[in-house]
């Protein structure tokens, strides 16, 4: 079609309108005036005029009576590891242990523990070094052993995957006058752990070794057989003026051959001071037995309970 006057700018959906047509054109815009060009598109504001608050980014159809998120929350969603399929050997649900060396325990903060001090059963988000979210882990254990008991409780520890299904059990019974490590030669007053995979099927023990300083640990198979020994710091003191995470470093049965670790990372000084939330970080060979794997992912909760399960009123350690 001819263009209005000759002008070779003036194409139509492009230049302006064409020649006779009066009708408003996309987006409610006029025409140009002739020899201008239209460069507005669908959902941008016109030429000179701000981006309005409500409207659609370009491309992207416009909804009613929804604001937009606001910047840089558009892509913030929970992520979750996608299930894998499953492996000949390996425990139903402890398939993506296989594919990774290091996973984050990151313990919930309860606004009612934190306002009044009673203490209520723990729940933590297990995650990959991606934010993604692998396991969840819910404590057991009854209020009066909570209240009375403080971290010495029995507790059971229900880990699940993103389905729902319980894959790792980790429990511990309560003795009386366990903790102190110079003690811990004897079966009953020494602290242990029994981590099931699938519940019902025991895995390993994790289990407090006798020591003077500093504190010592044994990761051990379903034959109660050492795969691995742990060992913690002498110092285990944090605080806004030494924020430093705490360190319980895994070595081999020579006991020198570092080959993973359980780190207490430092969480803000709020956090720290008015809350017993902790963050953990454990890390293991990539190629370990995943029912060991599991073994010490049921370590970090022994050592949060010993160590570092203390109401705010009751800073004191084993």
């Amino acid at each position: 079609m001819a263009n209005q006057g000759g002008n070779p700018n003036m194409q139509q959906g492009y230049g302006g309108a064409p020649p006779g047509q009066q009708q408003m054109m996309q987006g409610g815009m006029p025409p140009p005036p002739p020899g201008q060009p239209y460069v507005y598109t669908q959902g941008m504001p016109p030429p000179g005029q701000p981006y309005m608050q409500g409207m659609p980014p370009p491309g992207q159809p416009y909804m009613q009576g929804i604001p937009p998120p606001p910047p840089g929350l558009q892509n913030v969603q929970q992520q979750w590891v996608p299930k894998p399929e499953p492996i000949t050997g390996v425990p139903p649900g402890l398939e993506y242990l296989t594919q990774v060396d290091q996973l984050l325990i990151k313990q919930q903060i309860e606004l009612l523990e934190a306002f009044t001090g009673w203490e209520t059963a723990n729940k933590y988000k297990i995650t990959n070094t991606q934010a993604q979210q692998v396991f969840f882990a819910a404590e057991e254990s009854d209020a009066c052993s909570r209240q009375c008991c403080g971290p010495n409780r029995s507790f059971t520890i229900h880990i699940t995957d993103n389905m729902g299904q319980e894959v790792i059990r980790v429990v511990r019974d309560f003795k009386c006058g366990a903790g102190c490590p110079w003690c811990a030669c004897i079966g009953a007053l020494a602290h242990e752990v029994t981590i099931e995979a699938p519940p019902g099927q025991v895995v390993g023990y994790v289990r407090q070794g006798q020591s003077w300083c500093p504190p010592k640990y044994s990761i051990r198979d379903a034959n109660q057989q050492e795969i691995l020994r742990m060992e913690g710091p002498t110092c285990m003191i944090t605080g806004p003026c030494c924020p430093n995470d705490i360190d319980f470093n895994i070595f081999g049965q020579d006991g020198t051959t570092e080959v993973g670790k359980i780190s207490k990372q430092w969480s803000g000084m709020l956090r720290e001071m008015f809350t017993d939330a902790d963050n953990f970080g454990v890390s293991f060979p990539m190629d370990l037995d995943v029912k060991i794997k599991a073994v010490m992912i049921g370590a970090v909760f022994l050592i949060d309970f010993m160590y570092f399960e203390q109401n705010q009123n009751q800073r004191h350690h084993y």
